[in-house]
C-alpha cells in the first residue's frame, strides 16, 4: 500500500476538513460502481478508506507520522482486517446511511431485490473478556422472510408481476434535446422502485414487504485485544431485503466496561500500589491485582514514589497476535496525617541522621543511605 497522503493526495500538514474532501473525492473515484465492478477498483477503495480512517483520528495520525503502518498496527479500527465492506460502512458513517452506497450510487443489482440493511448493536465486554477473547451470544431482533408468501410479498406465495412501465427493466429513460446534442437520463423507474416487479395481491401478513419482524441469536466472536474503536462484522447476519432481497450484515460496536483497578495503556495495563514509609525504606513483598487474579511482587528497599515496577506479559495481548502487554505497578508512598507519640519519636530519631532531599534522586545511591536508615531504626 502507498503512503497514506499520497493515497489522498493531500500534503502531511493537511487539516480534518481537507481529509475529509480528500477522501470524499477519492473514494467516489474509484468505487467499482463508477468502474463497471473493477476489482482493482475495489481495492483502491479499501486503501484510501484504510488511509482516513487513520489521517482522520490526531491520535493514530501522530503515530502514523512517527512510525509509519507498523504505528498503527492492531491499535484500532478493524477487529478480524479491514475489507470492502467496512470500507463502505465507513464512508456511509461520514457521508449518510449505514449499509451501503445504494444512496449514493444505487443497487448494483438494479434490477431486484435490495439488499437488507445492516444492523448495529452494542456488545458490552469486561477487561477479562478482552485479555482472553470470548464468544458470546447476542439475541437481536431482525427482518427475516415471510413463511406465509416465501418472501415474494405476494399472496399465497405467487411470484410478482412483471412491471408494466419498465417492462422489467427497473430503470426509467428519458430523452431530452438541446442545441448540443440528445442526452438519455436513466432514473429508478417510479412504479417498480428499480425492481423490475409490482405486486397487484398483497400477502396479508407481510403486507407485501416479504419479510417480518422475528427475534434470533447470533455468535459474536471477539479475539482477545481489542479496544473500544474497534467493531466486529458478522456477515449476511442483518435483515433481510423486501422481496426476497439478499441479507445485510451486523455490525457490533465493541463497549468495554472500565474496571476501577486498572488504567489501559495500550497493551499495558497501569495499576497503583500503595505502601507505607516503611515498607519503601526497607522493602516489601506484597500483592497485586492481575485481570485474572492476583500476584505477588517485590517492591525493593529504597522505592521512590511513583516509581514503576513491571510484571512482563500480565497485560493486554496485541490484536494482531504476538505478545501480551505489561502490567505496570505505580509504587504510591502512603504519609500517614496523624502519628502517636512513639511513632513521632521513631520518625525523630530518623531525621537526625538521615540526609536532606537531594535535588535529584539518584536510584544508584538508594543503598548507602537506607543502610543508615536500618541502623536508625534499630
Amino acid at each position: 500500500m502507498a503512503d497514506y497522503y499520497i493515497l489522498l493526495g493531500i500534503p502531511k500538514d493537511a487539516n480534518q476538513e481537507a481529509i475529509k474532501k480528500a477522501y470524499r473525492r477519492v473514494a467516489l473515484k474509484h468505487h467499482p460502481d463508477r468502474n463497471a465492478g473493477s476489482k482493482e477498483a475495489e481495492e483502491r477503495f479499501k486503501e484510501v478508506t484504510e488511509a482516513y480512517e487513520v489521517l482522520r483520528d490526531p491520535e493514530k495520525r501522530a503515530r502514523y507520522d512517527r512510525y509509519g503502518k507498523e504505528g498503527v498496527k492492531g491499535r484500532g479500527g478493524f477487529a478480524g482486517g479491514f475489507d470492502f465492506s467496512d470500507a463502505l460502512n465507513v464512508f456511509m458513517r461520514d457521508f449518510g446511511g449505514f449499509g451501503g452506497l445504494e444512496d449514493l450510487f444505487g443497487d448494483r443489482r438494479r434490477n431486484g431485490p435490495a439488499r437488507g440493511k445492516s444492523l448495529r448493536i452494542t456488545l458490552p465486554l469486561t477487561l477479562r473478556e478482552v485479555r482472553t477473547g470470548v464468544t458470546k451470544k447476542v439475541r437481536v431482533s431482525v427482518l427475516d422472510l415471510c413463511s406465509s408468501c416465501r418472501g415474494t410479498g405476494v399472496k399465497d406465495g405467487a411470484p410478482p408481476s412483471t412491471c408494466p412501465d419498465c417492462g422489467g427493466a427497473g430503470e426509467a429513460r428519458r430523452v431530452e434535446r438541446s442545441v448540443f446534442g440528445q442526452f438519455v437520463s436513466v432514473s429508478p423507474c417510479g412504479r417498480c422502485r428499480g425492481e423490475g416487479t409490482v405486486i397487484t395481491s398483497h400477502c396479508r401478513v407481510c403486507h407485501g414487504e416479504g419479510r417480518v419482524r422475528s427475534s434470533r441469536e447470533v455468535q459474536v466472536r471477539v479475539p482477545a485485544g481489542v479496544t473500544p474503536d474497534n467493531y466486529i462484522t458478522l456477515r449476511g447476519e442483518g435483515n433481510v431485503g423486501p422481496r426476497g432481497g439478499g441479507r445485510g450484515d451486523i455490525v457490533a460496536l465493541l463497549e468495554v466496561a472500565e474496571d476501577p483497578r486498572f488504567t489501559r495503556d495500550g497493551n499495558d495495563l497501569i495499576v497503583e500500589l500503595p505502601v507505607t514509609f516503611s515498607q519503601a525504606a526497607l522493602g516489601v513483598r506484597l500483592t497485586v491485582p492481575t485481570v485474572d487474579g492476583k500476584t505477588q511482587v517485590n517492591v525493593p528497599a529504597g522505592v521512590q514514589s511513583g516509581e514503576m515496577i513491571r510484571i512482563r506479559g500480565e497485560g493486554i495481548p496485541d490484536l494482531q497476535g504476538g505478545r501480551h502487554g505489561d502490567l505496570l505497578i505505580r509504587v504510591v508512598v502512603w504519609v500517614p496525617d496523624r502519628l502517636t507519640p512513639e511513632q513521632e519519636r521513631i520518625i525523630r530519631q530518623l531525621g537526625a541522621v538521615e540526609d536532606s532531599a537531594p535535588e535529584k534522586i539518584d536510584p544508584g545511591s538508594r543503598r548507602s543511605f537506607w543502610s543508615r536508615v536500618r541502623e536508625a531504626l534499630g
